[in-house]
């Protein structure tokens, strides 16, 4: 009957289809029972969308092989301590996640000497290249500048007793380490990540 169906101004999907649902059901039940594939897709309201959207950030792209692909806009990663806790190691999750800090010297790559890429272990978004890698004696990997500063972003860590500038992934938020202001020339910092933090992809 014409008098249990209501009609709401204003066209969805291009226009083609109105809403029209019957009184009860969900605009999500509505659209799963109406539109073929729709189930199981993600709908947001457009009030919400400019919040609960993520967030889009330029990322630079790069290959296994160091060649630079360009600059994109990607959506931020979330996901949650579940999801996180699942697809990395313990360690590279408090590191990352938490903002932990492994033991000095006993990290993979803090002696590695090779020619490669070091990407986050999170989202695998190249963050360092090991041409601006030296020994700095610290026993963490050190670093005097990023591969690209589009990729990584800095936050000011107050949790210990003095103020340090933290360094995360750009993409996933995934906590890399610390720079500080000691390191060599050209720059004159010390980029000081975490192995557990980074995977090393060798050229």
């Amino acid at each position: 009957m014409l008098g249990r169906w209501y009609r709401k101004p204003g066209p969805i999907f291009g226009g083609r289809l109105r809403h029209m649902r019957r009184p009860g059901l969900t605009r999500r039940e509505w659209l799963e029972r109406t539109v073929p594939g729709a189930a199981g897709v993600l709908f947001l309201p457009a009030w919400a969308a400019a919040d609960d959207a993520p967030k889009l950030v330029d990322i630079a792209e790069y290959t296994e092989a160091g060649k630079r692909l360009g600059v994109r806009k990607l959506p931020k990663i979330v996901k949650s301590e579940e999801q996180w806790r699942s697809e990395l190691t313990r360690i590279s999750f408090e590191v990352t996640r938490h903002a932990d800090t492994e033991v000095p010297f006993t990290g993979e790559t803090w002696n590695e000497h090779g020619k490669g890429l070091y990407r986050c272990i999170c989202c695998d978004t190249a963050v360092f290249h090991s041409n601006s890698k030296y020994e700095s004696g610290t026993g963490w990997p050190s670093f005097w500048r990023p591969l690209d500063r589009r990729n990584v972003e800095e936050h000011v860590d107050r949790s210990e007793r003095e103020v340090r500038m933290a360094i995360a992934c750009r993409l996933c938020d995934a906590h890399l380490g610390h720079v500080f202001e000691d390191g060599p020339p050209p720059t004159g910092q010390r980029y000081c990540m975490n192995s557990a933090a980074m995977r090393f992809v060798e050229m």
